[in-house]
């Protein structure tokens, strides 16, 4: 049985009918039991998660996701996230076709945060600031400039060089972004920053983000992992948005961490991408408005969908 490649993963899923497809299996419900995650030990670099994500719709298809996420890769100068997800008949159970994980995991986790963008932020936005140089901000630029007109877009990274050669590969696609090394500075300026890294602490402070910002949270994906501090969820309290709150309130370590802390309550979490998708959310902050995802199988259901769909 043929794999399809990233490549034909990815032309299956142009963003305006991804997007689309994850708001209706959002709003209209997947099973998606939750996730097996296992830490592998690796020698001499950070521990790799080997992940299991079963999700289906009954009478429909199963979609199984095996995957891993090895922070190590980055630098061996290969894909932190690999694997594959196979569907199968629901009824049956005969696969029907196996794909590149790697590739529907950024698109579907891009197209989540720009669905959230687009029901949480105001028509007004003009600037979007991306945090990182990998795989996910490469699809996380393309998915937000598809929801929203962007004036602006500006991207920070560690590392320079990789910064560089992202926003040449954006550029060369037809998405104009510029590379800034003030953080803060850039942080003050945007009205909506999205961050995919492998922090362990805080990067975007809440005291640098202006009234009205929307901060979009994707990397920090265990518990012992954050991309911002308390003071951006506390001045967001009441407009503090998950995927889900089974994976949030299991792996999200921006929430858990300040959960602990006392800064926040999980009555602060004012709703769920499904109940935002229905229509059943409680208004924006005028100060400060977050969603943190951790991902999760009904994604993948709705992304594979779509591919065996169109391959």
């Amino acid at each position: 049985m043929e794999v399809l490649s990233d490549a034909k993963v990815r032309a299956c899923l142009p963003w305006r009918d991804l997007i689309d497809a994850v708001r209706h299996a959002f709003r209209e419900g997947v099973e998606a039991p939750a996730r097996a995650a296992h830490s592998v030990s690796v020698p001499n670099a950070p521990d790799l998660t080997l992940l299991l994500m079963p999700s289906w719709r009954v009478g429909d298809k199963i979609a199984v996701k095996v995957a891993s996420v090895a922070p190590g890769n980055a630098q061996r100068g290969i894909p932190t996230v690999s694997g594959l997800i196979f569907l199968l008949d629901a009824e049956t159970g005969v696969v029907e076709g196996v794909m590149d994980a790697g590739e529907v995991t950024a698109r579907r986790t891009a197209a989540a945060s720009a669905l959230a963008a687009d029901l949480i932020c105001a028509k007004s936005v003009r600037s979007l600031l991306l945090v990182g140089a990998g795989r996910l901000i490469h699809n996380l630029a393309q998915a937000h400039c598809v929801v929203r007109d962007y004036d602006e877009v500006a991207l920070w990274a560690r590392d320079e060089a990789k910064a560089e050669a992202l926003a040449g590969e954006l550029a060369s696609e037809g998405l104009s972004v510029s590379v800034v090394r003030d953080l803060r500075g850039a942080c003050g300026r945007a009205d909506v920053i999205s961050c995919a890294t492998m922090a362990t602490s805080p990067l975007v402070l809440g005291d640098w983000l202006k009234p009205g910002a929307h901060l979009d949270l994707v990397g920090a994906f265990r518990p012992d992992m954050r991309e911002t501090d308390d003071r951006a969820l506390v001045r967001a309290r009441g407009a503090i948005y998950v995927d889900t709150f089974e994976g949030a309130m299991d792996e999200a370590g921006d929430l858990l961490q300040a959960m602990a802390a006392n800064a926040i309550t999980r009555e602060d979490i004012a709703a769920d991408l499904a109940a935002l998708c229905r229509g059943e959310r409680a208004g924006p902050s005028e100060d400060l408005t977050v969603f943190k995802s951790v991902g999760t199988g009904l994604e993948d259901y709705a992304a594979a969908r779509l591919v065996a769909a169109r391959a």
